[in-house]
Order: C-alpha cells, then sequence, then structure tokens
C-alpha cells in the first residue's frame, strides 16, 4: 500500500507564497512522475506541473514563471513553491505519483488525499 500525504497549503493575500509538500510512504521499489493537480469549484482537474526522476519538468501556462516544482528522490518528496499567487490559484491541489511497489512492476497511479489553498484579493 502506497499513501501520498499533502501538507503546506492555507490561506494567503494575492501577491503572497506558498510552499506545497507530499511524501509518498509505504511498500515503494521506485517513484516515476510525481505532480500537482488542482481543482477549483465547479471546475475540472487540471494538472499544474509535474517532474521526472531525472528532473524534467512540465508546467501548465498559467503558472510558469510563479510555481516551481522540485522533488527530493531520497525522501520519496515532492514541493511545489508557489509564489505571486494570484485568486484564481485558488483550489484544492493535489498530489499524484506513479510508483512501482516491487522490482521490474508497471507503475501504478496514485492520489494525496488534497489540501486547500485559498488567495484572496
Amino acid at each position: 500500500q502506497v499513501q501520498l500525504v499533502e501538507s503546506g497549503g492555507g490561506l494567503v493575500q494575492a501577491g503572497g507564497s506558498l510552499r506545497l509538500s507530499c511524501a509518498a510512504s509505504g511498500s515503494i521499489f521506485s517513484i516515476n512522475v510525481m505532480g500537482w493537480y488542482r481543482q477549483a469549484p465547479g471546475k475540472q482537474r487540471e494538472l499544474v506541473a509535474t517532474i521526472t526522476t531525472r528532473g524534467t519538468t512540465n508546467y501548465l501556462d498559467s503558472v510558469k514563471g510563479r510555481f516551481t516544482i522540485s522533488r527530493d528522490n531520497a525522501k520519496n518528496t515532492v514541493y511545489l513553491q508557489m509564489n505571486s499567487l494570484k485568486p484564481e490559484d485558488t483550489a484544492v491541489y493535489y498530489c499524484n505519483a506513479d510508483v512501482s511497489v516491487v522490482v521490474a512492476s508497471s507503475p501504478q497511479n496514485y492520489w494525496g488525499q488534497g489540501t486547500q489553498v485559498t488567495v484572496s484579493s
């Protein structure tokens, strides 16, 4: 069993910063892609950023230059540094990871429980 636990959400004023963390635990052999998604009320869940094991990153256009994704492979943890936050960034942010639980197994996709980020104007 694999668990993803997020932390770091909260309420911040526009222009402020937050740092989200997501730690994976359990029977983990390896983790491939890790990422962050978000879902605002009444909207579909959208990809915010992803990062591969080697550090290749991908971002939603609207967060480029403001958000930075990083990971610590030794700690099975992914981070999302969010700067210059805007009210439209308000959403529940979910951690996501492709995890192999045994050697040579196909990776399975896991989700965290989500953490609320609210940006006031």
